[in-house]
């Protein structure tokens, strides 16, 4: 659900992490303690990689609290982590810290302890700034994130974003090395000699269906996401005196306060390209613009902290969350979001994977660590075994030998002698823990760390290494960059159907939903187009920090100017009918109807293919029911979050009594891109389906143990963030009998999706009257004619 506007006084759409059905009352406000703690965690992070400059914090860093009497609990972890700082054998700042090396695992997990088990705010914050200062930053960010996340205490406090924290991790290495080297006064001396000959240079005509300026001539060939090409702009920094690109921007811009708070911060983009810039490395390269955006980055990276691999379900609440079954779940509709988009560029299935032929797909990620090496590339046509590491790889393919054998055996007698039955449906939690490599996992001596060691073997590092070369598919907010993820993890996801394929199938009986029918959807036009943003990188800022009256000066900012893939508004307005009051779930999937030869797929194959857009509970009132759904207020969905320079503003204005800051004022972290929802679709239209289902209610086991607020947390833990008990995807989880399948409650919709190119307007009719900078009326005519509110 989305905060009324009104509430917020113009700051935002507030989607509740939790679902989007969940009605508020009241939006919170946070006191004079909660912004002391929210400033020191946005000023503990501000340009991670160089020394800490906040006097403040620096002394709360003198001292590192290793006394037990400080914690609630402490390990074995907390004490290893000890004994290596004493020994000088923590990674050392600057390296690469991969959250997929054992070694730096093991040291992340006992700094997370220290932050997790702090008895008060008081330790937690010293803890904090002594790490800040002491211990490799990508670990310090890890350990801090976690903590963030999972401690009952700090709900409400939140991290910049990580693409904000790390933009390193993001952007290619020809952007990241203009923002680190940015210097004002520099700029300034530049801005005043460019403007000069500028003026005169682009002084041209147009003829034919070319446009001439000066000796520069430019024809219709530039590729979408060379956006800036088009415009005659270069790869460098202009001044921002207009604001900041997203989609919920006009709720900002015309709000007084946020005019106010703004007025004096001076703030620069630059346009940038994803990796395809410099080459079409092969035809994978097409798709970067959806395999490294920030939005699906970022989820995956959160998904993977709010259900870490090193957290135990009991000490942590996860098991309430059935965060076996959920992780697996979601590797499977990522993937399937990733084949929607590969059927939009006429590519067929995602190649499958093996460990001893080659990967056609390679990759090179052109990024740089903040450490000055370059990431890791990966030849076309790659010989994976070459690494010879047979040790490693010997027990990676032995546990997918072994997962697959108890499969089809049906049961898991354990080394304790207990017997788990692998043809019950909620077994599917034992294969999704043993799936992660989690400390949940059933044996931990066969099935823990499996996963950890294939992206080790993925990234030629070895069992005890500490100094790793940068690789993506050491760290969850890289991994999905490359091409060869999906194929990895289509293999993850083969086993999640291996173990559905054993459940019996859906009879009649159970789908059939007697006395309700849906007999009718109107799904409104969808269509898609790419449109521009700003992302925050005002972390790799390489400025004197000024301060003024004790006071941290943030007086400027640097963005990320980038195309995005987005759609329009669409809505779904359901006819359904029913013969008694009822409380029911409602259900929406979408996808694919014609593999890349334009063959239909049968509901046998294809069930695997549909990705669940939005799922919200209703109360059926006897006869006829009506019920419009916008695509804003899908379940799990997130609009653009609040930047990391506006939020650290608003603290700073409620500490002066200027502002009343809501707890829910940003989207939260574990929401899906809502503008991610639809695959790219076709100009002449993409054929697709959808699919709805009407579904008596089923309570989750937790809910009336409930205790967070769904306006500002994602209840992680909480055993009740989901709608209902049914398994995840139901009714697409479990193999189909279409002889069985079709029910009056069930609706399938043909819907085409349609993709606009936002550019041809200019190129075509008019091309820029103003070339050499950027043309506002591109951003605000199309949201002003879609978004405004």
């Amino acid at each position: 659900m989305k905060i009324a506007i009104a509430l917020l006084a113009c700051l935002g759409l507030g989607l509740v992490a939790a679902a989007s059905f969940h009605q508020t009352h009241e939006v919170k406000i946070a006191d004079k303690g909660f912004l002391l703690k929210q400033k020191f965690l946005f000023e503990v992070v501000y340009r991670i990689e160089d020394p800490l400059m906040f006097e403040d914090i620096i002394k709360l860093g003198e001292k590192f609290y290793f006394d037990e009497s400080y914690y609630t609990h402490y390990d074995l972890y907390m004490k290893k982590f000890f004994e290596a700082y004493k020994m000088h054998s923590l990674l050392p700042k600057g390296e690469f810290f991969g959250q997929l090396v054992k070694s730096h695992a093991k040291q992340a997990r006992g700094l997370f302890n220290f932050f997790y088990y702090a008895k008060d705010w008081e330790t937690f914050m010293h803890n904090v700034a002594w790490a800040r200062m002491h211990v490799n930053e990508g670990m310090f960010v890890y350990a801090l994130t976690l903590a963030v996340i999972h401690r009952e205490d700090f709900h409400g406090l939140m991290l910049p974003s990580i693409y904000e924290i790390f933009p390193q991790f993001f952007f290619n290495s020809k952007f990241v090395y203009e923002a680190e080297k940015f210097d004002y006064e520099m700029w300034m001396k530049t801005t005043m000699y460019e403007k000069e000959y500028l003026d005169v240079y682009f002084k041209g005509h147009e003829h034919g269906n070319m446009y001439q300026y000066g000796d520069y001539m430019y024809m219709k060939d530039f590729k979408m996401w060379q956006w800036w090409k088009l415009m005659g702009l270069g790869e460098h920094w202009y001044s921002e005196d207009k604001y900041i690109l997203r989609e919920n921007i006009y709720e900002f811009n015309q709000d007084t306060k946020w005019l106010a708070m703004m007025k004096d911060v001076k703030v620069w983009w630059m346009p940038v390209d994803y990796t395809r810039d410099l080459d079409l490395y092969n035809e994978e390269s097409k798709l970067s613009y959806f395999t490294e955006d920030l939005g699906w980055n970022a989820y995956w990276y959160y998904l993977n902290m709010d259900y870490s691999f090193f957290l135990d379900g009991t000490t942590f609440d996860l098991k309430n969350d059935r965060r076996g079954e959920w992780w697996l779940y979601n590797v499977h509709q990522l993937l399937t979001r990733y084949y929607m988009e590969r059927l939009s560029h006429g590519f067929g299935d995602i190649p499958e994977f093996s460990w001893y032929h080659q990967i056609e797909m390679g990759y090179d990620p052109q990024m740089i660590y903040y450490n000055g090496i370059g990431y890791s590339y990966r030849k076309n046509y790659y010989d994976m075994e070459t690494y010879g590491n047979f040790e490693m790889l010997d027990k990676i393919t032995g546990f997918m030998k072994r997962i697959q054998d108890i499969i089809e055996l049906g049961y898991y007698k354990t080394m304790d002698g207990h017997m788990i039955d692998l043809r019950k449906p909620e077994s599917i939690e034992f294969i999704g823990n043993m799936m992660q490599g989690n400390v949940d996992s059933m044996d931990k001596m066969f099935y823990q760390f499996w996963y950890m060691l294939a992206h080790m073997y993925f990234a030629d590092a070895d069992y005890h290494q500490m100094e790793v070369y940068p690789n993506v598919m050491l760290n969850f907010e890289t991994m999905m960059r490359d091409p060869m993820y999906y194929m990895f993890y289509k293999s993850i996801a083969s086993i999640y159907f291996k173990f559905m394929h054993y459940l019996p199938k859906y009879t009649k009986e159970q789908l059939l939903m007697p006395g309700v029918t849906m007999k009718h959807v109107e799904v409104s036009d969808l269509t898609t187009y790419f449109d521009l943003v700003d992302f925050d990188v005002t972390n790799m800022l390489n400025d004197k920090m000024i301060f003024h009256d004790g006071k941290f000066v943030w007086d400027k900012s640097l963005y990320a100017r980038q195309m995005r893939l987005n759609h329009k508004p669409f809505t779904y307005t359901y006819t359904i009918e029913s013969d008694k009051v009822e409380k029911v779930v409602v259900r929406a999937f979408l996808g694919p109807k014609f593999d890349e030869f334009g063959k239909m797929i049968s509901l046998t194959e294809n069930r695997m293919n549909f990705m669940e857009v939005d799922e919200f509970y209703y109360d059926l009132k006897a006869g006829s029911n009506v019920i419009t759904r916008k695509s804003n207020d899908f379940y799990w969905t997130v609009k653009d979050r609040t930047t990391y320079t506006e939020l650290y503003y608003y603290v700073m204005m409620a500490f002066e009594g200027k502002y009343d800051f809501p707890l829910d004022i940003s989207e939260p972290h574990c929401g899906f891109p809502d503008r991610l929802v639809l695959p790219m679709g076709w100009k002449k239209g993409m054929p697709m389906q959808m699919f709805f289902m009407v579904m008596p209610y089923n309570a989750p086991s937790h809910e009336q143990f409930s205790t967070f607020d769904y306006t500002y947390s994602c209840g992680i833990g909480s055993g009740a963030r989901f709608v209902d008990s049914m398994p995840f995807g139901y009714p697409f989880d479990r193999d189909i009998d279409e002889y069985e399948f079709f029910v009056p409650n069930m609706y399938f919709k043909d819907v085409t999706i349609f993709h606009t190119d936002t550019m041809e307007p200019y190129y075509k009719y008019k091309g820029y009257t103003n070339y050499g900078h950027f043309d506002y009326t591109f951003f605000r005519d199309y949201y002003t004619k879609y978004f405004k509110l």
